[in-house]
């Protein structure tokens, strides 16, 4: 049996390839939509993908199932289970507690583990080559590393009302009457890592096993003294922000993805067409420099959505091709890097990308405003601005700042002022220079914090040192 983890580090998200050695058939579970890695791991090793599946109705990511299968005529399989409301609505076969995928000596068995959501698959590997007995489990987003899937993402992204009640309940009777009756062996293979949002403590290991879970858990103590409550209280406590375009791929990901097909290879604009495009609103600039290159000069009304592992992430921030209809332009330094951005883009369903250019000389200009941290005591803002997570805010923030994470801000503008200026920060800068880009291009008045809290912070650290001598 050959068992590939695909990670990728921008989502957090973890994809399985599961392949038959003898019969040179593969399922890839919980595939992303840029699909190549897929192909490519299928060809080295002289193997043909049958089947994809997924744990769950995802929401942090836009599913590559569909798209997979499309390109290689894999069969689809999905869960089943969870009520009519948490039914997919495509084609595929529906799985249910106790069906099972075969490819040569492989056995897929599905285990139906509601509580991150109702109609929540976990996957039981069997190597029959090598055993009778299942060795490993692919736990998706209901056992992570130390952490569990949390069960308030429908209530915090897609509108539901106390679902994270029920969700704990299922939660803790997944792990007494699923997990925990698997012998302390089988290998967990969970669908995140540290940095997802999925979670609040998610470990940076990439595997565990039912046996290490329950003995060091923080769930653990809680299920083998059946104290449920004490379960659902420590669980609900803490959950970090969730990002708002969950919900966007909540409703897609149960609709069914649209199908990209094979994409053309992105090509260099010209500058001089793209600023006229730009000057009459029918594209949009994605600048992705830092922000410290940003704060030098940047585009009018472009968007920072930094270069590197956070791509998808922020430019699930600011962009909602729901409503943003126009192409984007990628700033990259080549044709490589512009390909790998957008590969990044459609992992969350931004797939109308026109084009990139390697400067922005010839496109109209401007510097971002900045204010220092010991000018914004006198500053007459209407709101200052923190974009930080609600549990960054908690353990210390500005006086009298407001608290809006920078991946809920674009859907929450009726929360902030409609006229004066806003001052806005981060804990550095980077996440700040994101959030204030969109608003900025949204027609807000926005002054960043030079620095973000960590200079503020330092600032008033010196100030209270200086005081007490």
């Amino acid at each position: 049996m050959l068992l590939e983890r695909i990670y990728d580090e921008d989502l957090a998200q973890a994809s399985y390839f599961i392949g038959c050695q003898r019969k040179g058939e593969a399922v890839v579970v919980d595939a992303r939509r840029d699909i190549d890695t897929y192909r490519s791991l299928a060809a080295a090793n002289g193997m043909k993908i049958v089947a994809v599946t997924e744990t769950h109705i995802h929401a942090d990511y836009l599913s590559g199932t569909r798209e997979l299968a499309a390109a290689t005529g894999a069969k689809i399989y999905v869960s089943g289970e969870g009520g009519p409301d948490w039914q997919y609505g495509f084609d595929g076969e529906r799985l249910f507690d106790g069906s099972k995928i075969t490819i040569g000596n492989i056995t897929v068995q599905a285990l139906h583990t509601p509580g991150h959501t109702p109609e929540h698959l976990s996957f039981l590997i069997t190597d029959g080559a090598f055993s009778s007995e299942a060795g490993y489990l692919l736990s998706g987003d209901f056992v992570f590393s130390g952490d569990l899937g949390r069960p308030d993402l429908l209530d915090e992204a897609v509108g539901g009302v106390d679902t994270r009640f029920l969700g704990a309940k299922q939660l803790f009777a997944s792990l007494r009457d699923k997990f925990l009756t698997l012998p302390d062996f089988v290998q967990v293979y969970p669908g995140h890592g540290a940095g997802s949002a999925c979670g609040k403590a998610l470990g940076a290991i990439p595997s565990s096993t039912v046996g290490y879970e329950r003995l060091y858990a923080w769930w653990g103590p809680y299920l083998a003294a059946n104290d449920e409550q004490g379960f659902i209280d420590e669980l609900l406590d803490g959950q970090p922000d969730a990002h708002a375009y969950f919900g966007r791929m909540k409703r897609e990901n149960r609709e069914g993805p649209a199908v990209m097909g094979e994409r053309a290879p992105l090509q260099e604009l010209d500058a001089a067409d793209v600023a006229r495009s730009l000057a009459e609103d029918t594209l949009t600039f994605i600048d992705t420099r830092s922000n410290g290159e940003v704060h030098r000069g940047t585009v009018v009304r472009s968007l920072n959505v930094p270069a590197g592992k956070s791509v998808a992430s922020y430019g699930a921030w600011v962009v909602n091709p729901e409503t943003d209809k126009n192409p984007l332009v990628l700033l990259a330094k080549d044709q490589e890097q512009a390909q790998d951005m957008w590969d990044h883009l459609v992992r969350v369903g931004i797939d109308n990308v026109a084009g990139y250019l390697t400067g922005i000389d010839g496109l109209p200009t401007f510097t971002p405003k900045l204010i220092q941290p010991e000018e914004l005591e006198g500053f007459d803002a209407a709101m200052v601005l923190d974009v930080r997570n609600k549990t960054e805010h908690k353990a210390g923030h500005v006086p009298g700042s407001y608290q809006l994470s920078g991946g809920r801000v674009m859907w929450h503008l009726d929360e902030l002022p409609t006229a004066g200026t806003i001052v806005s920060y981060c804990q550095s800068g980077v996440r700040n220079s994101v959030a204030a880009s969109a608003l900025r291009r949204a027609g807000y008045d926005v002054v960043e914090l030079d620095g973000s809290y960590a200079a503020w912070a330092a600032m008033d650290q010196s100030a209270q040192t200086a005081s007490a001598r």
